[in-house]
Protein backbone atom coordinates (compact mmCIF):
# COMPACT_ATOMS: atom_id res chain seq x y z
CA UNK A 1 0.00 0.00 0.00
CA UNK A 2 1.44 3.40 -0.96
CA UNK A 3 0.47 6.49 0.24
CA UNK A 4 0.61 10.26 -1.20
CA UNK A 5 -0.84 13.19 0.88
CA UNK A 6 -2.16 16.15 -0.67
CA UNK A 7 -2.41 19.87 0.38
CA UNK A 8 -3.96 21.22 2.42
CA UNK A 9 -6.14 17.79 2.77
CA UNK A 10 -6.88 14.53 1.40
CA UNK A 11 -4.44 11.31 0.55
CA UNK A 12 -4.11 8.67 -2.67
CA UNK A 13 -3.76 5.56 -1.79
CA UNK A 14 -2.77 2.81 -3.99
CA UNK A 15 -1.81 -1.05 -4.42
CA UNK A 16 -4.96 -1.68 -2.30
CA UNK A 17 -7.93 -3.00 -3.23
CA UNK A 18 -10.76 -2.36 -1.06
CA UNK A 19 -11.98 -6.38 -1.42
CA UNK A 20 -8.88 -7.14 0.98
CA UNK A 21 -9.63 -4.94 3.56
CA UNK A 22 -9.96 -6.36 6.74
CA UNK A 23 -10.71 -5.55 10.03
CA UNK A 24 -7.02 -4.45 11.27
CA UNK A 25 -6.56 -2.55 7.64
CA UNK A 26 -9.59 -0.92 8.32
CA UNK A 27 -8.60 0.71 11.45
CA UNK A 28 -5.36 1.68 9.51
CA UNK A 29 -7.28 3.17 6.87
CA UNK A 30 -9.47 5.02 9.55
CA UNK A 31 -6.68 6.49 11.35
CA UNK A 32 -5.54 7.94 7.99
CA UNK A 33 -9.32 9.36 7.33
CA UNK A 34 -8.98 11.11 11.25
CA UNK A 35 -5.41 12.80 9.74
CA UNK A 36 -5.99 13.46 6.47
CA UNK A 37 -10.08 13.70 5.81
CA UNK A 38 -10.14 11.97 2.48
CA UNK A 39 -8.72 8.94 1.21
CA UNK A 40 -8.97 8.56 -2.50
CA UNK A 41 -8.60 4.68 -3.67
CA UNK A 42 -8.22 4.83 -7.41
CA UNK A 43 -8.75 2.27 -9.75
CA UNK A 44 -11.24 -0.02 -8.09
CA UNK A 45 -12.86 -3.01 -9.72
CA UNK A 46 -15.32 -3.63 -7.08
CA UNK A 47 -19.56 -3.58 -7.27
CA UNK A 48 -21.79 -2.75 -4.76
CA UNK A 49 -21.70 -6.02 -2.97
CA UNK A 50 -18.18 -5.10 -2.20
CA UNK A 51 -18.49 -1.70 -2.11
CA UNK A 52 -20.98 -2.47 0.78
CA UNK A 53 -18.86 -5.27 2.39
CA UNK A 54 -15.84 -2.71 2.37
CA UNK A 55 -17.82 -0.03 4.28
CA UNK A 56 -18.95 -2.95 6.97
CA UNK A 57 -15.38 -3.02 8.08
CA UNK A 58 -15.50 -0.02 9.66
CA UNK A 59 -18.83 -0.22 11.27
CA UNK A 60 -22.66 -0.27 11.31
CA UNK A 61 -23.75 1.29 7.97
CA UNK A 62 -26.20 4.85 8.06
CA UNK A 63 -28.49 5.50 5.67
CA UNK A 64 -30.35 8.89 5.31
CA UNK A 65 -33.96 8.37 5.25
CA UNK A 66 -35.72 10.20 2.25
CA UNK A 67 -32.55 9.49 -0.02
CA UNK A 68 -33.16 7.00 -3.00
CA UNK A 69 -31.77 3.72 -2.42
CA UNK A 70 -29.46 1.44 -4.74
CA UNK A 71 -31.60 -0.89 -5.76
CA UNK A 72 -30.85 -4.43 -4.01
CA UNK A 73 -28.61 -2.20 -1.52
CA UNK A 74 -30.63 -0.39 0.72
CA UNK A 75 -27.66 0.76 2.30
CA UNK A 76 -26.89 2.63 -0.16
CA UNK A 77 -28.40 5.26 -2.11
CA UNK A 78 -28.14 6.99 -5.62
CA UNK A 79 -26.59 10.48 -6.66
CA UNK A 80 -27.04 11.21 -10.08
CA UNK A 81 -27.65 13.89 -13.08
CA UNK A 82 -29.55 11.23 -15.38
CA UNK A 83 -33.31 12.46 -16.31
CA UNK A 84 -32.71 15.93 -14.80
CA UNK A 85 -33.62 19.53 -16.86
CA UNK A 86 -31.03 21.01 -14.59
CA UNK A 87 -27.86 20.93 -13.21
CA UNK A 88 -28.50 19.83 -9.17
CA UNK A 89 -27.59 22.16 -6.59
CA UNK A 90 -24.94 21.30 -3.81
CA UNK A 91 -23.51 23.55 -1.34
CA UNK A 92 -20.79 22.49 0.95
CA UNK A 93 -22.09 20.64 4.29
CA UNK A 94 -21.76 17.78 6.19
CA UNK A 95 -23.55 14.50 5.96
CA UNK A 96 -26.73 14.78 8.23
CA UNK A 97 -25.27 16.80 11.05
CA UNK A 98 -29.28 17.07 12.14
CA UNK A 99 -28.79 13.98 14.22
CA UNK A 100 -26.93 13.72 17.80
CA UNK A 101 -24.34 10.86 16.18
CA UNK A 102 -23.71 12.05 12.26
CA UNK A 103 -22.07 9.46 10.11
CA UNK A 104 -18.62 8.91 11.26
CA UNK A 105 -17.76 8.14 6.88
CA UNK A 106 -18.95 8.62 4.02
CA UNK A 107 -17.83 6.86 0.63
CA UNK A 108 -18.94 7.66 -2.80
CA UNK A 109 -18.12 4.65 -5.75
CA UNK A 110 -18.03 6.25 -9.30
CA UNK A 111 -20.53 3.93 -11.60
CA UNK A 112 -20.61 6.61 -14.31
CA UNK A 113 -18.03 9.91 -14.85
CA UNK A 114 -19.07 12.34 -17.14
CA UNK A 115 -17.13 13.24 -20.26
CA UNK A 116 -16.58 17.01 -18.45
CA UNK A 117 -16.60 18.59 -14.98
CA UNK A 118 -18.14 17.07 -11.69
CA UNK A 119 -15.56 16.34 -9.28
CA UNK A 120 -15.95 16.83 -5.51
CA UNK A 121 -14.26 19.42 -3.42
CA UNK A 122 -13.18 18.79 0.40
CA UNK A 123 -12.59 21.39 3.10
CA UNK A 124 -9.62 20.78 5.87
CA UNK A 125 -11.77 21.68 8.95
CA UNK A 126 -8.84 21.04 11.29
CA UNK A 127 -6.92 23.90 9.76
CA UNK A 128 -10.43 25.94 9.32
CA UNK A 129 -9.87 25.51 13.29
CA UNK A 130 -6.46 26.64 13.52
CA UNK A 131 -6.34 29.44 11.58
CA UNK A 132 -9.69 30.87 12.45
CA UNK A 133 -9.51 34.69 13.04
CA UNK A 134 -9.12 35.12 17.07
CA UNK A 135 -12.03 37.68 17.21
CA UNK A 136 -14.33 35.05 15.83
CA UNK A 137 -12.43 32.23 17.81
CA UNK A 138 -13.37 33.97 20.90
CA UNK A 139 -16.94 34.86 19.54
CA UNK A 140 -17.77 30.81 19.07
CA UNK A 141 -15.75 29.24 21.44
CA UNK A 142 -18.22 27.20 23.69
CA UNK A 143 -20.65 27.92 21.53
CA UNK A 144 -23.03 24.94 19.89
CA UNK A 145 -25.38 25.23 16.16
CA UNK A 146 -27.99 23.60 15.91
CA UNK A 147 -28.29 21.99 12.92
CA UNK A 148 -32.17 21.01 11.01
CA UNK A 149 -33.14 18.74 8.11
CA UNK A 150 -33.96 20.57 4.87
CA UNK A 151 -35.32 19.16 1.79
CA UNK A 152 -36.20 15.45 2.86
CA UNK A 153 -39.46 13.94 4.03
CA UNK A 154 -39.41 12.52 7.33
CA UNK A 155 -41.27 10.21 9.33
CA UNK A 156 -42.36 11.83 12.70
CA UNK A 157 -40.29 10.07 15.03
CA UNK A 158 -37.41 10.88 13.13
CA UNK A 159 -34.48 12.92 14.24
CA UNK A 160 -34.61 16.25 12.43
CA UNK A 161 -32.75 18.58 14.76
CA UNK A 162 -29.06 18.53 16.90
CA UNK A 163 -26.93 20.72 18.48
CA UNK A 164 -22.91 20.51 17.79
CA UNK A 165 -19.86 22.42 19.01
CA UNK A 166 -18.80 25.19 16.51
CA UNK A 167 -15.27 23.73 17.87
CA UNK A 168 -15.47 20.64 18.01
CA UNK A 169 -12.87 17.38 19.23
CA UNK A 170 -12.49 14.42 16.82
CA UNK A 171 -13.72 11.80 18.37
CA UNK A 172 -10.09 9.56 16.82
CA UNK A 173 -7.35 12.42 17.27
CA UNK A 174 -8.94 14.93 19.94
CA UNK A 175 -7.82 17.95 17.23
CA UNK A 176 -10.24 20.56 17.07
CA UNK A 177 -12.03 21.31 13.86
CA UNK A 178 -14.48 23.52 13.06
CA UNK A 179 -18.20 21.99 12.76
CA UNK A 180 -20.72 23.46 11.02
CA UNK A 181 -22.79 22.92 7.61
CA UNK A 182 -24.90 24.89 4.90
CA UNK A 183 -25.98 27.86 6.06
CA UNK A 184 -29.90 26.75 5.97
CA UNK A 185 -28.90 23.83 8.34
CA UNK A 186 -27.29 25.94 10.73
CA UNK A 187 -30.80 26.92 12.31
CA UNK A 188 -29.35 29.06 15.51
CA UNK A 189 -26.28 29.41 17.34
CA UNK A 190 -26.44 29.23 21.20
CA UNK A 191 -26.52 32.50 22.98
CA UNK A 192 -26.83 34.01 20.19
CA UNK A 193 -29.55 36.62 18.19
CA UNK A 194 -30.88 35.18 14.95
CA UNK A 195 -29.22 37.95 12.93
CA UNK A 196 -25.80 37.64 13.95
CA UNK A 197 -25.89 33.74 14.18
CA UNK A 198 -26.71 34.24 10.25
CA UNK A 199 -23.64 36.56 10.13
CA UNK A 200 -21.42 34.14 12.19
CA UNK A 201 -22.45 30.63 10.16
CA UNK A 202 -21.36 33.04 6.89
CA UNK A 203 -18.47 34.25 8.10
CA UNK A 204 -17.22 30.79 9.09
CA UNK A 205 -18.33 29.06 5.92
CA UNK A 206 -16.36 31.27 3.92
CA UNK A 207 -13.70 30.76 6.06
CA UNK A 208 -13.79 27.02 6.06
CA UNK A 209 -14.30 27.04 1.83
CA UNK A 210 -11.46 29.15 0.94
CA UNK A 211 -9.00 27.96 -1.63
CA UNK A 212 -6.42 27.45 0.98
CA UNK A 213 -8.46 25.30 2.55
CA UNK A 214 -10.16 23.32 0.02
CA UNK A 215 -8.59 19.97 -2.00
CA UNK A 216 -10.36 19.28 -5.65
CA UNK A 217 -10.98 15.52 -6.69
CA UNK A 218 -11.50 14.95 -10.41
CA UNK A 219 -13.42 11.58 -10.82
CA UNK A 220 -12.10 8.46 -13.09
CA UNK A 221 -13.77 5.31 -13.34
CA UNK A 222 -13.07 2.98 -10.47
CA UNK A 223 -12.34 5.34 -8.20
CA UNK A 224 -13.84 5.00 -4.80
CA UNK A 225 -13.73 8.28 -2.43
CA UNK A 226 -13.98 7.80 1.76
CA UNK A 227 -13.93 11.14 3.90
CA UNK A 228 -14.14 11.78 7.70
CA UNK A 229 -17.47 13.34 8.03
CA UNK A 230 -16.18 15.02 11.61
CA UNK A 231 -12.97 17.23 10.04
CA UNK A 232 -14.63 17.34 6.42
CA UNK A 233 -16.80 19.63 4.36
CA UNK A 234 -17.77 18.45 1.05
CA UNK A 235 -19.73 19.68 -2.13
CA UNK A 236 -20.42 18.32 -5.67
CA UNK A 237 -19.17 21.02 -8.39
CA UNK A 238 -22.18 20.31 -10.76
CA UNK A 239 -21.01 23.84 -13.19
CA UNK A 240 -20.31 22.87 -16.61
CA UNK A 241 -20.99 18.81 -16.52
CA UNK A 242 -20.85 17.11 -19.96
CA UNK A 243 -22.09 14.08 -19.35
CA UNK A 244 -24.15 11.35 -16.63
CA UNK A 245 -22.67 11.35 -13.64
CA UNK A 246 -23.42 8.77 -11.37
CA UNK A 247 -22.13 7.09 -8.02
CA UNK A 248 -23.41 5.25 -5.36
CA UNK A 249 -23.04 6.66 -1.88
CA UNK A 250 -22.81 4.61 1.50
CA UNK A 251 -22.37 5.86 4.78
CA UNK A 252 -20.66 4.43 8.28
CA UNK A 253 -22.57 5.26 11.56
CA UNK A 254 -20.68 6.88 14.52
CA UNK A 255 -20.23 5.12 17.64
CA UNK A 256 -21.43 6.43 21.43
CA UNK A 257 -18.63 7.26 23.28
Amino acid sequence: MDIVTHRPLGATVTGLSVRDVDAALARRLAALLAEHGVLVLPGQDVDDAAFVAFLRRFGPLAFTPGETPVEGFADLNVVSNVGRTTPPRSSFHVDTSYVRLPPAYTALRAVQVPRRGGATLFTNQYRAAETLPADLRAEVAGRTITHVVTGLDLDDDAETSAEHPVLRPHPLTGRTALYLSTPQRCAAVSGMEPGRAREVVARLLAHSTAEENTFRHDWSPGDVVMWDNACVLHRADHDGVVGDRVMHRGMVAAVAA
